[in-house]
């Protein structure tokens, strides 16, 4: 059973991993798991989550924008993580809310810092802004090679970002892991190689014994 927390705030809870690497299975279990123990939970996803945000996602990741520049595409993700952060991730916090991310700030990092090679202290500066500071209580890293995740997701079609091709998401995962030892007070990093009962079990042994620090 989850700990009822002196806080009144709710928890923030964020997932990462390069695409393919089967994170988005295991937000819905946990949200799912969340929710039979009678808690309030809410699901949301990067980029995108709400209209505005929704819209941003779709000229981000359409194919036909190939001639977007990487700082746009920096800023544009950015963007979308401000609506959603003051619109809905706050607001349900306040109230007390368990809110799992699907990908949230550090995957700008991963993404166009290590892999489109932007400057990671700028796109840091720019999280920090677009979030006012807001970083998740714990984020859960699915750690799996690239071309392992890539095989096992069977995309049939890819978007913009995802038809950059396996040295991209090479890049990603390495930034990733870079980003788990520097944050090492939230990260978590998940065996993706695990069965998904594993890794669910993993992640909720972690939910359950999480406690605040004054």
């Amino acid at each position: 059973m989850i700990k009822m927390y002196t806080s009144n705030k709710g928890l923030f809870i964020s997932f990462e991993g390069v695409d393919g690497c089967g994170k988005s299975t295991q937000v819905k279990l946990l949200r799912d798991k969340i929710g039979s123990e009678g808690r309030k939970v809410e699901l949301v996803r990067e980029p995108g989550g709400l209209k505005i945000s929704e819209e941003i996602r779709k000229i981000l990741l359409n194919p036909e924008n190939s001639a977007m520049n990487f700082e746009t595409e920096a800023l544009l993700m950015t963007a979308s993580r401000a609506q959603l952060t003051e619109e809905v991730i706050r607001p349900l916090l306040v109230k007390g809310f368990f809110v799992i991310a699907d990908r949230f700030s550090d995957s700008t990092l991963a993404y166009q810092g290590g892999g489109r090679k932007l400057d990671l202290n700028i796109l840091k500066k720019i999280n920090s802004f677009a979030t006012k500071n807001l970083v998740p209580d714990i984020t859960f890293l699915i750690d799996i090679k690239p071309e392992d995740a890539m095989m096992r997701s069977g995309l049939a079609s890819t978007d913009r970002i995802e038809g950059a091709g396996i040295d991209l998401q090479k890049d990603v995962q390495k930034t990733y892991l870079s980003l788990a030892k520097e944050f090492s007070n939230r990260f978590i990093i998940l065996d993706g190689y695990d069965s998904i009962s594993s890794i669910h079990s993993i992640i909720w042994d972690k939910i359950i014994n999480y406690s605040y620090e004054d």
